[in-house]
């Protein structure tokens, strides 16, 4: 599953530049010394990794809590159909009822964070600057959280929002090396490769969750209860 997250970060990174590249593009980099200019980066995206790692944490650990009441599996299914759907169904009917307005209410608020810290060249302010940008509404990075709540527990969950995370650096420190670069075309063949990819993705937390007896694909719910009770007799 975190091969899924790295990928979905990767391919979803084109879409982050589309969202987030004016913040990637307006970063305060030494232009003058590469060794502080490579550090700022680094910053930056520790920032972003520490929210995300966060993020998945609480989920991860919401998930973990369901599934001590046997809901575990039924939880991998419904993430999975949540994301197929969120693909599926018309974008204006998804918006209605994603709950987004709610997160848009205060979301102005992390933009004037943002505005601060975008005129600081500290590292920590860098820091700062990444982890605002890791709250900023994001398609990819609800799918990745709806993933995180299947991915077995609080520190499972939180790994699966960081190796997103990764997936996404590449194109975000291009973006803030050299601006906006990327070829349209290029561009416009990645982002619909997205959505396949995030039903492909779907259909494997559906397949987890309904416990075929396929090795690593999907577990049997026998072999599940016997790892549980293995870790437990170990304490």
């Amino acid at each position: 599953m975190l091969l899924t997250a790295l990928i979905l970060g990767l391919l979803g990174s084109f879409h982050c530049v589309g969202m987030c590249g004016p913040i990637a593009f307006l970063l305060p980099l030494d232009r003058h010394s590469q060794t502080k200019r490579v550090l700022q980066i680094v910053s930056y995206h520790a920032g972003r990794l520490f929210t995300y790692a966060t993020i998945g944490l609480l989920f991860g650990f919401l998930g973990k809590n369901l599934e001590l009441f046997g809901l575990q599996q039924y939880i991998s299914i419904i993430v999975g159909v949540l994301m197929i759907l969120a693909i599926l169904l018309p974008s204006k009917i998804f918006a209605k009822y994603n709950g987004s307005g709610f997160i848009y209410r205060w979301v102005s608020k992390v933009k004037s964070a943002l505005g601060g810290a975008l005129k600081k060249k500290t590292l920590d302010g860098f820091f700062t600057i990444g982890f605002l940008n890791g709250f900023l509404p994001c398609g990819l990075v609800y799918m990745a959280v709806f993933a995180s709540v299947a991915a077995g527990g609080g520190w499972q969950g939180g790994l699966y929002m960081v190796f997103f995370g990764l997936g996404t650096i590449p194109l975000m420190t291009t973006a803030a090396y050299l601006g906006n670069f990327l070829n349209a075309t290029l561009k416009k063949r990645f982002l619909k490769a997205i959505p396949v990819f995030v039903v492909i993705v779907g259909l494997l937390f559906i397949l987890r969750g309904l416990g075929l007896g396929i090795p690593y694909i999907s577990p049997s719910p026998m072999v599940a209860l016997e790892e549980v009770s293995a870790a437990h007799e170990c304490h």
